[in-house]
């Protein structure tokens, strides 16, 4: 539904079973300052497209999931025309109102500011649910479809100060399926042997964050991710490697070996956007390029002069 490959920060994922629908990180954002720029009217359009797809998906699913409470894999109720594309209250009531919302445990497992936005989800979005279930290491069946989520793991590297996510397995007539969000590469050798050991036939991952060497991370902590994927790659037949990674220009160049490491078993690594048969639109990574090539207009200029709870509360003009 959503994906850096497609424009914009997101995992958001529909499966669909013989016997149930659901949507996985019902969530979307956009970086709202990324060289030191705001988002290209390029970015705006994306989300808005985005949003669309992730709320027509809502509407059939009869299952939410939530692996962690960051915005770009939840939807919050609160108005941000910015980074969230959210009205007050609508935006997560389309989504969640109705539905069986399982969800990592907010209180245990989890770090201060991720313990917050689950109080806060629970309060809110999470109001609208039919049912709110913890999943932290539990399994559900649903007719012949058996869903299971990881114990938690960590968000990137051994106890990263970013907290915990669960990973989501679901099975089905001897598919197997994996999602495992925001983990990073892995970057956790623990969370690679998880992966690994349920078999998936398709895996929807997230890469490392190689945009954010010398800031939040370090080449050893890439190289050791870029390790860990080339032995999962190795083993699943159809990857999709999406996320942290795709918001790095280079990412390509990086993840040679990983490609080469696939090639080797005949099997296959794709972003989302390949996977869906589209061209790639990259337009974080590029965003100081869009600016210079395609510059906005003089009202979006003129936007993006004011402050910046302004601009979350007046939509730009894209």
């Amino acid at each position: 539904m959503a994906a850096e490959s497609l424009g914009v920060r997101s995992m958001c994922t529909y499966v669909e079973t013989s016997s149930v629908k659901m949507l996985l990180d019902a969530g979307v954002s956009l970086c709202p300052n990324r060289f030191g720029l705001p988002p290209h009217p390029e970015e705006f359009k994306a989300i808005i497209g985005c949003r669309k797809k992730i709320a027509d998906a809502a509407g059939r699913a009869d299952l939410i999931t939530l692996s962690h409470y960051h915005f770009d894999h939840h939807t919050p109720s609160y108005e941000d025309w910015m980074t969230q594309w959210t009205e007050e209250t609508e935006t997560a009531r389309q989504i969640y109102e109705g539905k069986t919302v399982l969800l990592k445990n907010p209180r245990e497992m989890v770090n201060y500011s991720q313990r917050r936005r689950g109080w806060m989800f629970q309060k809110t979005g999470g109001s609208y649910a039919k049912k709110l279930e913890v999943s932290d290491g539990k399994t559900f069946n649903f007719g012949d479809t058996e869903i299971s989520f990881s114990e938690p793991v960590f968000h990137g590297p051994e106890d990263s100060f970013l907290g915990w996510v669960l990973m989501t397995t679901v099975k089905c007539e001897g598919d197997v399926f994996m999602f495992a969000p925001d983990v990073q590469g892995p970057m956790s050798s623990r969370t690679r042997e998880l992966i690994i050991g349920e078999k998936p036939q398709l895996l929807v991952i997230g890469g490392p964050p190689s945009y954010l060497i010398g800031f939040k991370t370090d080449e050893k902590q890439i190289q050791a991710a870029l390790g860990n994927l080339q032995r999962i790659v190795e083993r699943v037949p159809v990857t999709i490697l999406e996320h942290h990674f795709i918001r790095d220009e280079n990412w390509r160049e990086r993840s040679v070996d990983v490609l080469y490491r696939a090639y080797k078993t005949e099997h296959t690594v794709l972003t989302a956007a390949e996977y869906l048969g589209l061209r790639g639109t990259y337009l974080e990574a590029s965003r100081k390029r869009l600016f210079i090539e395609d510059p906005p207009s003089g009202e979006f200029e003129r936007w993006m002069k004011t402050r910046e709870e302004v601009k979350k509360r007046l939509k730009p003009p894209v």
